[in-house]
């Protein structure tokens, strides 16, 4: 909200709180306030009509009998978190409201504040969050000379920021943005508002608006060194990213105005470089099924497959990894060592993710405690999990490895912590704060004594329910309590002539009567009040250790981070173990050479069919460009995937599926598999294809992995040879681009490739035929295939017989590029379709008769004379002779 909005002054005929509410709307415009009245958050004006649709709850009005009534809805105060999650889920921010004074202790209209906005990136509870995905919120600014990008998990703490220096920083852009899926995106409202900036390319995200003078460097700079306390950002590697802390400042500005704390979780900015990780498109993490499978399954991914992990800090650890594989050969080697000790060492494997299962989400936890946003159990829950740090590290040392040094010489057992809440906290607390019975006895001296008189007090009132049972000879007289009336004398109707004279009657009801005494009240205000001061003082308790927890953030921030990354290679070592994959070997140069590899996923869908391996070798020499023949579904598309899966995963750290495995770093990895339209955004198959194709040779180097499939098929035929044949000539060779590059077609014209260009070879996916029929042997070997297969796939398909046969003919006629005698193509003939027998127009290029046959027609031999038959017969030897 900026300064110069003008104040609107009230409506004469407004209540104080109708004021009271019209003020703190004006503050937030752009949100929805769920204001606080008593137990129930109410809405009004166009907030309740936006979210009675949205919730699904009646619309009401205040004030229906004047003119203007006022629209206004309502949702009960315990309930909120589900129609929360329901506007947050739809885009739409949140206004908290409160009642900051309490109305018992309040003359007049109550005190009310904003105490947190939630919108779509800044949610903390459990059941709007992915435990096995990070929650970023992303600031985005661009620069003349490159593009800002920061990304905040508020629900653990991570902050990160890139700077992005590169003529096509756009697209660059769209792909991190992909790889981070933020729930929400905010920009400057001019780059937002602006045609032609590359939004379209972001992806389909909440977008948010921010002013224009929040993302200027110097605000940004001092945002960010204000809240880090700090003289400068050079401890953050970002000092000289000017386009990135116009991001990162932002950010922090939004999260302040937003949650209206002091994010002390949020205590690092890591910066990183993209170029330090290998680069994957979109398209490459799509087709190759990354995170996702096409259906959107999260189980039939490659991150499906290798998350064997038991804590959903290390669920989200090896999502990172997988989709930012490193190029870091030492990097690497430390993560792949670290993997080894766990595959070679079952009983220290299964030792760590058995404890590592007692371990809670603590970045998590440590979010909601940090932003005053936590349960008492969320403490008892970080309690236990800190509990099993000391067996962890012993099984660390069990194992008794180099590799796994730098975890125990970082290690942190967190006794501190463990402690602090160990001596305040009882076991097992209730989930509401305000429920009490929170801190343990001989903790607090003054919350002991209250608590005695609050016990003794119920002992005393049973004592004064005995003696008025014997002063009025009452046997069924009974002292109780409500929330209204307080404590009370309940004496039944036929007891009524007993009651004595002192005694105040408070209810009347169908079989009894309820009733005070001037004692009963004396011990009522002793009771009442230490239960009052009770609650109060076990919440401040509460408060005071919840402060000192989140003032040991970064501690246990470090151990969280070192727990997620043994969980991860925890879980890698145990899918290598399960699925026999084996520790690939890192090389100088470029090849890639694989034995017998397996595509990770497709042979996980049938187990009792066994998956057919294959070998690899690829470099950008002599064997730089595999093209592969064969018919559909014999495993081209499979097997293109499968080497670019083995050489991702060992990238990342993994054992892979093959018997061996020897590769060169790989820089990036483009992927050319499969077809989407993008039909939303008026771009046809061949369009997405070609796009694609562009962004694989505008960028691509000598040191990427290169798969193609069917490149050209979405348009005619003599258009898609000339232009696969073009990309592959563009590929090869050190002169272009060099790439090792696997090229799946249908095209058999490009295995003539393999003769004119060094380093193009031919392979195939062997089938067996016959009697029409073929059998798919799904093993690639060298040379072209000499048929494509169609109409055999075709019966497969469940094709009529009758198609088929007539797609014999056709193939047949096609094949021999037949015509009729009179210039019409046989393509067009068939047995049921005999050639017709009228008149037919001449071909445009039908032959001529020749000389000699128009000669001889003109011969009449019954009208010539002996010598003028012999005249003619030389005329034709003539012809004879020219011709």
């Amino acid at each position: 909200m900026t300064e110069s909005v003008k104040k609107k002054k009230p409506v004469p005929d407004e209540t104080p709180m109708m004021q009271q509410y019209q003020s703190i709307k004006r503050d937030y415009p752009d949100a929805i306030l769920f204001f606080r009245m008593g137990d129930f958050y109410e809405m009004f004006n166009e907030d309740a009509k936006t979210a009675s649709k949205i919730l699904e709850i009646a619309l009401t009005s205040r004030n229906k009998n004047q003119a203007n009534p006022v629209p206004m809805c309502g949702i009960p105060h315990h309930s909120s978190n589900l129609y929360i999650s329901k506007l947050v889920k739809q885009g739409k921010k949140i206004a908290i409201c409160e009642q900051v004074e309490d109305p018992k202790l309040t003359k007049g209209l109550v005190k009310r504040e904003v105490v947190r906005v939630i919108t779509p990136g800044t949610v903390l509870e459990d059941h709007l969050l992915d435990p096995k995905s990070p929650h970023y919120l992303a600031s985005v600014y661009i620069g003349k000379d490159g593009t800002g990008l920061a990304a905040v998990d508020l629900s653990t703490g991570e902050f990160r920021v890139t700077e992005i220096q590169d003529s096509k920083s756009h697209h660059l852009l769209a792909d991190e943005l992909n790889k981070l899926d933020p729930r929400e995106v905010i920009a400057p409202e001019s780059i937002l508002n602006e045609e032609g900036s590359g939004i379209q390319g972001w992806g389909s995200y909440c977008l948010n608006p921010c002013e224009d003078w929040t993302y200027s460097h110097g605000e940004a700079y001092r945002h960010l060194t204000d809240h880090f306390k700090t003289h400068s950002l050079e401890g953050f590697g970002c000092e000289h990213l000017k386009n990135a802390i116009s991001a990162a400042g932002a950010l922090i500005r939004y999260l302040r105005d937003t949650q209206k704390s002091a994010l002390q979780h949020v205590n690092t900015l890591s910066t990183f470089n993209l170029h330090s990780y290998m680069w994957l498109d979109q398209a490459t993490v799509n087709s190759l099924e990354l995170v996702k499978a096409s259906d959107g399954d999260r189980n039939h991914s490659l991150l499906g497959l290798l998350d064997e992990t038991c804590t959903p800090m290390g669920a989200r650890r090896l999502k990172e990894w997988i989709l930012k594989p490193l190029v870091d050969r030492t990097a690497i080697e430390n993560r792949l060592n670290g993997v080894t000790v766990f595959h070679d060492n079952l009983m220290d494997r299964n030792d760590l993710r058995s404890h590592l299962g007692h371990i809670y989400d603590l970045e998590r936890l440590l979010g909601r405690i940090s932003l005053s946003a936590c349960s008492p159990r969320d403490l008892t829950a970080l309690k236990s999990s800190l509990a099993v740090l000391p067996e962890i590290k012993q099984t660390l040392q069990r194992c008794d490895s180099k590799d796994l040094q730098r975890f125990i010489e970082s290690w942190d057992n967190l006794e501190s912590v463990h402690q602090q809440i160990d001596h305040m906290i009882v076991d097992d607390p209730p989930y509401n704060l305000k429920d009490g019975h929170l801190i343990k006895p001989g903790c607090h001296e003054q919350l002991d004594r209250l608590k005695s008189i609050s016990r003794d007090g119920n002992q005393s009132i049973a004592a004064l329910e005995a003696r008025e049972r014997e002063r009025t000879g009452i046997s069924q007289l009974k002292v109780g309590f409500n929330k209204i009336y307080g404590y009370y004398i309940e004496v039944t109707k036929k007891n009524l002539d007993r009651v004595p004279e002192d005694y105040i009657r408070k209810q009347s009801l169908v079989n009894c009567e309820r009733y005070i005494s001037p004692e009963l009240k004396q011990h009522e205000t002793e009771i009442t009040g230490a239960e009052e001061k009770i609650l109060a003082l076990e919440q401040e308790l509460f408060q005071q250790v919840r402060q000192a927890v989140a003032a040991e953030g970064k501690r246990i921030q470090s151990m969280a981070l070192l727990l997620s990354e043994l969980d991860a290679m925890a879980s890698l070592a145990e899918v290598a173990h399960r699925h026999q994959y084996t520790r690939p070997s890192l090389k100088d140069g470029n090849e890639l050479r694989f034995v017998n590899g397996r595509h990770p996923l497709v042979e996980q869908i049938d187990p009792a069919n066994p998956f057919i391996p294959n070998d690899t070798t690829l470099d950008c020499d002599s064997n730089q460009i595999m093209v592969i023949t064969g018919p559909n579904m014999a495993g081209k598309s499979t097997y293109l995937r499968q080497v670019a899966l083995i050489t991702l995963m060992a990238q990342i750290g993994s054992y892979v599926p093959a018997d061996e495995a020897e590769l060169g770093l790989v820089d990036r990895i483009f992927s050319r598999v499969g077809a989407q339209d993008h039909l939303l955004k008026g771009q046809s198959t061949f369009m997405v294809e070609m796009n694609e194709a562009a962004n694989i040779l505008n960028n691509a180097t000598r040191q990427s992995l290169i798969i193609l499939d069917e490149i050209g098929r979405g348009t005619s035929t003599f258009d898609g040879i000339s232009i696969a044949w073009s990309m592959v000539e563009y590929l090869h060779g050190p002169d272009r681009i060099g790439a090792k590059t696997l090229f799946a077609t249908h095209y058999h014209e490009l295995t003539e490739l393999e003769e004119t260009l060094a380093g193009v070879n031919n392979f195939n996916v062997q089938v067996k035929e016959w009697n029409d029929e073929i059998i798919f042997l799904r093993k690639i070997a060298p040379g072209g295939a000499d048929k494509s297969y169609g109409i055999q796939v075709a019966r497969l398909a469940g094709l009529p017989e009758k198609v088929l046969k007539r797609a014999h003919e056709v193939l047949f006629n096609l094949e021999n590029s037949e015509y009729d005698e009179v210039g019409v193509p046989k393509i067009g003939r068939s047995e049921e379709t005999p050639a017709a027998t009228g008149p037919q127009q001449m071909g445009l290029f039908a032959t001529l008769p020749s000389p000699l046959v128009q000669k001889l027609k003109e011969i009449r031999p019954d009208e010539l004379t002996p010598r003028e038959a012999l005249e003619k017969w030389y005329e034709v030897l003539e012809i004879l002779k020219d011709g």
